[in-house]
């Protein structure tokens, strides 16, 4: 078989962890051949809280995805995410020695490795910087300065930040779990590959990916990041607010938010009731279902208003700023009933919901279409692009793998160029990088 790349994506989520094995097909489909997931028993708001628990959780999901697959797995596309990565904007500038030399890969380099030097928080390290406008003496808004003549050269930077210790255990997490990092990547970005098209990114598009822990928001115009938040709520505050509302349990809260819940209280009539089963014997509760969508309806809100002030921040609303193409909502809490009405409502902007389906292949099964796997087949993606071969997954060929790596590090060194690699590739670069140093 021609088409045999094999890919790995691992998602650490705060509700669940989710291993996804797959393929391209002739199609230039994703073909997931194996899928485990488990639930996430270490993880608080996208941060590694308990190591052994993570260890276990990844393992379990990876078990799953190997006896489904018959393939052994190696290596993995990782994704980071968690309320301690945070983005900050930045503008600097050098001034060359010899304004008649036209302007070279060296000069934007030296420009980076200059932001690169900007003293952070204690604990915290710059883990990519991303050059985005740049301007040459007084002429201003230029996308690519390479080959110009210029004795000041200027741009606008997308600074991503994150704490040392919670990356690199994460990083520790998934060694100890036997598994080698391909590559590390930022979750939003891995979602945004799923959902998003290509002309989405260029109009401009705001990604809101809601997880059990946090809600991930993404930035896009002119086909380029333009800013990253994380706001540290997501679906397991609102279970947490429908348990102590209607003094049930947790896992009767998630039912209910899954099965009744709805993000509009308008729609409910008082008369509608259900009826919870008592605990040992108790009394059944009966909890009427406007009661319900006011509670979510509360923290629904909360969460929206704290990312349209993020958007809000970026300037959406300045013509150099505006989103054309809205907003996509994915991740497990974008399925709540009448969420899309809800922040149309509150922003005054165009909403979808964003579903992986579109780069999966027609015979996939349906599970796997839902936004809360979003991120993982992002993932995916991002492994198949790298590429791994099929062989490279059955452990009796370790030698090979060893190999494998060797002939990659060339190729790797050879996306230094600053024009020819994707914001993609350097983040992923970038991160891993990042996370073998500090090892």
């Amino acid at each position: 078989m021609e088409n045999n790349k094999i890919a790995v994506g691992l998602d650490i989520g705060t509700t669940k962890i989710v291993a996804m094995i797959g393929r391209k097909n002739e199609y230039d489909k994703i073909e997931v051949v194996g899928t485990g997931k488990a639930k996430s028993l270490g993880v608080k708001r996208g941060v590694v809280s308990n190591i052994t628990q993570t260890i276990q959780s990844i393992q379990q999901a990876v078990d799953e995805a190997e006896s489904v697959s018959g393939l052994q797995i190696d290596e993995v596309v990782v994704g980071i995410a968690g309320q301690h990565i945070r983005s900050l904007h930045h503008s600097d500038y050098i001034t060359r020695n010899n304004a008649d030399e036209v302007i070279n890969e060296n000069d934007i380099e030296d420009l980076v490795n200059q932001v690169h030097k900007l003293v952070m928080l204690p604990g915290e390290e710059i883990i990519h910087v991303l050059p985005q406008e740049f301007k040459v003496d007084s002429q201003a808004d230029i996308k690519e300065p390479i080959g110009m003549y210029g004795g000041r050269l200027e741009a606008n930077f997308h600074v991503v930040v994150g704490q040392v210790s919670s990356i690199r255990n994460i990083g520790r997490c998934v060694k100890s779990a036997g598994l080698g990092l391909s590559e590390i990547t930022l979750e939003p970005l891995a979602s945004a590959s799923a959902v998003l098209s290509q002309e989405e990114k260029e109009a401009g598009v705001a990604l809101i990916d809601i997880g059990g822990g946090t809600t991930d928001l993404a930035i896009f115009k002119d086909g380029i990041i333009r800013h990253t938040a994380v706001i540290p709520f997501g679906g397991n505050v609102i279970t947490d607010d429908i348990k102590e509302g209607c003094s049930i349990i947790e896992k009767q809260a998630e039912l209910l938010k899954i099965k009744f819940g709805s993000a509009w209280p308008g729609e409910n009539k008082e008369t509608e009731i259900v009826s919870i089963p008592g605990l040992r014997g108790r009394e059944p509760k009966e909890i009427t279902l406007k009661n319900l969508s006011k509670i979510i309806h509360a923290r629904v809100q909360e969460i929206i208003e704290h990312v349209y002030l993020e958007i809000k921040n970026y300037g959406h609303e300045t013509a150099k700023g505006k989103l054309i193409a809205g907003i996509v909502l994915t991740g497990g809490g974008s399925q709540l009933k009448h969420l899309r009405q809800l922040v149309e409502y509150i922003t005054g902007m165009d909403a979808r919901i964003g579903f992986p389906n579109e780069h999966l292949a027609g015979d996939s099964d349906e599970i796997l279409s839902s936004p809360s796997y979003a991120t993982a087949v992002g993932l995916l993606m991002v492994g198949l692009e790298k590429g791994f071969k099929e062989e490279d997954l059955e452990n009796e060929v370790e030698e090979t793998i060893e190999d494998n790596q060797d002939e990659v590090k060339p190729i790797v060194e050879t996306k230094q160029k600053p024009k020819k690699k994707s914001f993609f590739e350097k983040f992923a670069e970038g991160l891993k990088d990042f996370l073998d140093n500090a090892e």
